[in-house]
C-alpha cells in the first residue's frame, strides 16, 4: 500500500518539480527530481499574461453552483426512489439506469442546440444548469439511502408530523452525510476538470474556464511550459482542498458498502 501509495504521488511531486524549473531545464537529461528556484518567477508569469484569476473565479462559480445542484436534486430523487412508492417507478428507474450506458459526447449537438435557443451560448449557465442532476448521483444515492434509512425512522418521521420535503430535509440528509461528501467530491472534481463541454459552448476568453484557459496557453509556434505547468499547479490546489476537507466523509461513503449491521 505504501508503495501504491508513493506511485499515486508521484504525478503531483513531479508537477511541483515542473513548475520550480524553466523550460530549458524541463527538457534537460538526465532529469532533476529536487525542485528548483523559479516557482515564484513563473506564478508572476502566469499572473501576468493570462486572466488566470477571471478563469479561475469561472470553475469557481460553475463547480461550486453545478456541484450544490447536483447534491440537492440527486439526494432528493435518490431518497424518492428509495423510500417511496408511485406508478412506474421500476420502469423509471430502469430508463434512469439505461441513460448511463449512453456516451456523453453523443449529446453533444442536441445539447449545444438546446443552448443556443435558450441564447445561453458563451453564458456560464450553459455550463452548470444541463448537469443539475446525473443519473450515477441519483442511482448512487437511491442505493445508499436504501441500505442505511430504515423504515422506522422514516416512520418515527411521520409519527412526528413531518412531511414528505420535512423527512427528506430533517430526517434523511443528516444520515446521507457520507454519500453526500462522496458525491460531492466527485461531482466537484469532474465539473472543475471539464474541457470538453466548456469548448463546445464557450469562446469568449472573459468567460474561460480554468481548464480552457490553460488549454490556450499552447502557442503555435513556441510554448513557455514553465507557465503552463505553475498554471496547472495552482489550479489543482482547490482540489486538494476539497479532498482534505471531505476525505472523511469520502471515506465513510465508500466504506459504507462494505459493513453489514
Amino acid at each position: 500500500m505504501l508503495i501504491g501509495a508513493l506511485l499515486s504521488l508521484f504525478p503531483f511531486y513531479w508537477l511541483f518539480v515542473m513548475s520550480t524549473a524553466t523550460t530549458a531545464d524541463m527538457f534537460r537529461f538526465p532529469p532533476r527530481f529536487v525542485p528548483s528556484d523559479q516557482l515564484l518567477v513563473n506564478i508572476g508569469k502566469v499572473l501576468d499574461h493570462v486572466g488566470f484569476f477571471k478563469s479561475f473565479g469561472n470553475s469557481l462559480i460553475v463547480a461550486g453552483t453545478h456541484t450544490l445542484l447536483v447534491l440537492f436534486f440527486c439526494s432528493l430523487a435518490g431518497f424518492a426512489f428509495a423510500k417511496f412508492e408511485f406508478p412506474g417507478k421500476p420502469y423509471l428507474f430502469f430508463f434512469l439506469l439505461m441513460t448511463m450506458m449512453v456516451p456523453q459526447q453523443l449529446g453533444l449537438i442536441p445539447q449545444f442546440i438546446i443552448m443556443q435557443k435558450l441564447g445561453w451560448i458563451n453564458d456560464l449557465k450553459a455550463l452548470i444548469i444541463p448537469g443539475a442532476a446525473s443519473a450515477f448521483g441519483i442511482f448512487w444515492m437511491r442505493q445508499y439511502a436504501a441500505s442505511v434509512l430504515h423504515d422506522e425512522l422514516i416512520n418515527a418521521g411521520r409519527i412526528d408530523g413531518c412531511n414528505s420535503f420535512d423527512l427528506y430535509w430533517l430526517v434523511a440528509l443528516p444520515v446521507l452525510r457520507p454519500a453526500l461528501a462522496t458525491l460531492g467530491i466527485i461531482t466537484f472534481l469532474n465539473s472543475w476538470n471539464d474541457y470538453l463541454w466548456p469548448l463546445v459552448v464557450i469562446s469568449v476568453q472573459d468567460k474561460f474556464t480554468i481548464q480552457m484557459l490553460i488549454a490556450s496557453m499552447n502557442g503555435v509556434y513556441s510554448t513557455d511550459y514553465s507557465m503552463v505547468m505553475a498554471a496547472t499547479l495552482m489550479a489543482t490546489v482547490p482540489l486538494i482542498i476539497v479532498f482534505a476537507l471531505f476525505s472523511r466523509q469520502f471515506i465513510a461513503g465508500l466504506m459504507q458498502g462494505s459493513v453489514k449491521d
